[in-house]
């Protein structure tokens, strides 16, 4: 027991590494979020400009809000989530052609946790909480800008767009408009107000510990050790947090394998059997990572993480290519650090009943 909470044991945690939820549409809502990413990766890929991918990649996430509800309430959620998406796109951006990083970086993202944490909640978005706004930041941050900063969000922005118009496009099929409708999203009151604060004080310790950590050990990705601590932090309960906690780790082990595969020259690799084209190869695979990433999301983190982790990598390598050894190496200290804080700090700050 910790804080009165029943802590499982190490089997149940173990058995969770490879139980299924049931599916739920999950097909469905994997086609929208793939061709959301895979519409604007082809424009940018025809115009030459495939390291403009980080950008389009995190608008394109708002495609993973509002799966299952109707289609003019998906509009609305993914409009909310597109302001924490393309919102902490821009602050990233804003940040890295500025050169501001290190101290600066963790103080920034740690006060967009907080935030984001509060409006992720009193919005109700789905998945929970501000985890991809703050990977968007960080990212966007860690690498150089190579167009102008209005560019930058324009494509963001655009891509964001484009998704709300997926998600939006089975109406014509349907053309079912329920009257009235609207979000389920409670009155910020009360408990439900204190449950919201706790919350946000959750994201902001495992943001600033985890990213202190990452300057102070001299890594060059601090915000990969941030955004992985806030991946616990949406679990419903304590036991549930620690569960995403391994999931993260594990299933970031299993995808840097698959960066590895990809990025090192070996005869598995895709890049020895189209040179010249290293770019493209890794654009493409981008996209098809994307819809088993969306395909597993609701039903096991763990699985989704080992095809989300070649996705925020591979642009990231796009964008700034460095040696795949220090990448893979960096993303697996990074990511355990970061996922033990975030579990660490679920365990300490507890609401009380």
């Amino acid at each position: 027991m910790i804080g009165g909470v029943p802590v499982p044991t190490f089997m149940t945690h173990a058995r969770e590494l490879h139980r299924l939820g049931p599916a739920n549409n999950d097909r469905l809502s994997a086609v929208r979020v793939a061709l959301s990413v895979a519409a604007p990766a082809l424009v940018l890929i025809l115009v030459g400009r495939p390291d403009l991918m980080l950008y389009a990649v995190f608008g394109a996430l708002t495609g993973m809000y509002g799966r299952n509800e109707t289609h003019q309430l998906r509009l609305k959620h993914q409009a909310q989530a597109a302001v924490i998406l393309v919102g902490g796109l821009t602050i990233g951006v804003f940040l890295s052609v500025n050169h501001i990083h290190s101290w600066w970086l963790v103080l920034v993202a740690t006060l967009f946790a907080g935030a984001g944490s509060l409006y992720a909640d009193s919005s109700r978005l789905r998945p929970i909480g501000p985890f991809f706004g703050i990977l968007a930041l960080g990212a966007c941050a860690s690498v150089p800008t190579s167009v102008p900063f209005t560019t930058a969000v324009l494509i963001g922005a655009a891509s964001a767009a484009f998704s709300l118009v997926v998600g939006f496009a089975g109406w014509l099929r349907h053309r079912t408009w329920e009257r009235g409708a609207v979000r389920d999203v409670p009155l910020f009151r009360g408990s439900l107000r204190q449950t919201a604060l706790v919350h946000a004080a959750r994201y902001v310790l495992a943001v600033a510990g985890a990213g202190a950590i990452g300057v102070l050990s001299g890594s060059g990705h601090p915000h990969w050790a941030m955004a992985a601590a806030a991946v616990p932090l949406a679990g419903a309960d304590l036991p549930s947090r620690v569960h995403r906690g391994i999931h993260r780790i594990v299933g970031t082990f299993l995808g840097l394998g698959v960066v590895a595969v990809v990025l090192f020259p070996s005869p598995l690799s895709p890049l020895q059997y189209f040179p010249g084209h290293t770019a493209v190869v890794l654009a493409v695979i981008v996209v098809l990572c994307q819809f088993p990433t969306e395909l597993f999301m609701a039903r096991h983190y763990g699985w989704a993480m080992v095809f989300f982790t070649p996705v925020v990598l591979l642009i990231a390598q796009l964008a700034a290519p460095m040696d795949p050894g220090v990448l893979v190496l960096e993303r697996a200290v990074e990511t355990f650090v970061g996922a033990v804080v975030g579990i660490a700090v679920a365990v300490v700050v507890q609401r009380r009943a």
